[in-house]
């Protein structure tokens, strides 16, 4: 039982950033939204711990403005661009709330449920602490570079665990819990690609962030702003987040840190079911990406295995028909922010980082970055030009997957067996065809881009589906080489070769032969 508040977020350091000068530091939670201008961005290695952190920041600037001005709109986000986050605001804010940031505190620990110490379920039930830290062993969990124990685990000190708590809060996945409730529902980001829109500081990537004011949701709180949860809230079915706020704080796991307070660790934690966060189809997360698929359902973008975020780009971009995709709303709210701010043809930088899923199963995190000319945000025509060339480039490395299918199966007994063309699928699959080919054309990626932000649409057009036989003349000839050259191979690539050819054809223009000079006419005398 905690006797004593210990540790208060908003003084200690525990929030990794990186200055302009390239050093990163830890600092506190006041420092990082009052000394914001001065660091580049958050230095979180862990992807969703990293997301965590901004969600976390942007509620508690999105709460501190709105308590201090009520109403405010986006001509205050492009003033505040100008000056900076307003100091004053966030100060007040912090310190009227300053009792819900102790890690440790007797009745309202932060970001976690106090009422297990005393719960029957709870009280003399402890798990190990990598329980809420996701790249670490629990349970039957392996990892590679991870070998905790539950019986015995390691300490951490008290700032990667709080790092730790959110980025778990926000994407575990939904599963078996056993403790209060059989199963519980997802974090709001599970099995998601999440992203965020940067700048070239700290309180930049906020403004581009931040939520708008809603009056429709006087109720959207952070965690911190609302009561301590009980047993009896626990229990209770999922709610619909009432907004970002909520969606970016939710307790939907109830966890109590157990400190070692003389070693500065914590190595056991109470655990229980959480505060569900119900499905709300009409109220998507704010940071989450989709594609709309043949049945017309909205699938959430996430990490595929060898498939980079680019391949995503048409999910990403306004479709104001929202029939194809629906690009995440914070980017949106970055846009409306450039749009007013009209500062040139900076390009906007964008964060996807994340882990995905497979049920309880965590499979890979990641993140990535890329930089978008301002006008495939803002203007739809560009967006929807973007969006047929990447759809396009997925429709090519169909057709070569096909080739590649055929001529593989053809150097087997039986190419047209389906088990035979399963084994095929198989090899091609761990063949090198679809990396190369990616890779390849992601290097014309960004001319592209420049070429429809500034209105270049047929060169655009014509210089990526070059890029785009170049990428399959690699392709081809990495998995041709793959397969070796015995007889059966090299009948398979005859056969194979003018489907492929043909292929080229449509995406190389026709070469035009010079017509010939007529020879000059002899002068006679």
């Amino acid at each position: 039982m905690i006797r004593q508040p210990a540790f208060n977020l908003l003084d200690k350091p525990w929030i990794p950033v990186r200055t302009h000068a390239g050093e990163v530091i830890e600092v506190s939670l006041s420092d990082a939204l009052l000394k914001a201008p001065d660091f580049a961005a958050l230095a979180e290695t862990s992807p969703p711990n990293l997301i965590a952190l901004y969600r976390l920041l942007l509620a508690a600037v999105h709460r501190a403005l709105t308590t201090q001005y009520g109403a405010w709109r986006d001509a205050d986000r492009t003033r505040w661009w100008s000056d900076g986050l307003p100091e004053a605001p966030i100060r007040t804010y912090l310190e009227h709330w300053r009792e819900r940031f102790w890690l440790f505190h007797p009745s309202e620990p932060f970001m976690q449920v106090a009422a297990l110490a005393e719960a029957e379920e709870t009280r003399a039930k402890l798990k190990a602490r990598t329980q809420i830290q996701l790249e670490g062993a629990n349970g039957n969990t392996p990892v590679v570079f991870d070998h905790s124990l539950d019986e015995a685990p390691s300490g951490v000190s008290f700032a990667p665990i709080c790092r730790n708590l959110l980025g778990f809060l926000q994407f575990t996945p939904g599963g078996l819990v056993k403790v209060l409730r059989d199963s519980d529902k997802a974090g709001p980001l599970s099995n998601t690609a999440a992203v965020m829109p940067t700048g070239a500081n700290l309180s930049e990537t906020l403004l581009l962030g931040l939520h708008p004011f809603d009056a429709r949701r006087p109720d959207d709180l952070p965690s911190w702003e609302r009561v301590a949860p009980t047993i009896a809230m626990l229990r209770a079915d999922p709610i619909h987040a009432s907004g970002p706020n909520d969606r970016y704080t939710r307790l939907v796991r109830a966890v109590l840190l157990v400190p070692e307070a003389e070693a500065g660790q914590v190595r056991h934690i109470r655990f229980a079911a959480g505060l569900a966060l119900g499905d709300d189809p009409n109220a998507p997360d704010p940071m989450a990406c989709y594609r709309i698929n043949k049945d017309g359902k909205a699938i959430r973008i996430s990490y595929n295995e060898g498939r980079s975020i680019w391949r995503d780009l048409p999910s990403l971009v306004p479709d104001p028909s929202k029939s194809r995709d629906i690009p995440a709303a914070v980017l949106g709210w970055a846009a409306y922010l450039c749009a007013s701010l009209g500062e040139g043809d900076a390009p906007v930088r964008i964060l996807t980082a994340g882990l995905a899923s497979d049920q309880a199963k965590l499979l890979r995190w990641r993140a990535e970055r890329i930089e978008l000319p301002k006008a495939l945000l803002t203007q739809p025509d560009a967006a929807e030009f973007l969006r047929i060339q990447v759809r396009f480039a997925e429709e090519i490395h169909s057709r070569l997957r096909s080739f590649y299918t055929s001529l593989i199966a053809q150097t087997m007994p039986e190419p047209n067996h389906k088990d035979t063309k399963a084994r095929a699928n198989a090899i091609l699959a761990n063949g090198p065809a679809t990396a190369v080919f990616f890779s390849a054309a992601e290097r014309a990626l960004p001319k592209l881009m420049q070429q429809i932000a500034v209105g270049e649409i047929e060169a655009a057009d014509r210089d990526w589906k070059t890029a785009l036989a170049g990428a399959a003349k690699q392709s081809w000839t990495a998995t041709r080489r793959s397969l070796g050259d015995s007889p059966a191979v090299l009948r398979a690539d005859a056969r194979t070769w003018p489907r492929f050819c043909s292929l080229l054809k449509t995406l190389t223009p026709p070469i035009r032969e010079a017509r010939p000079t007529p020879a000059p006419e002899e002068v006679t005398a």
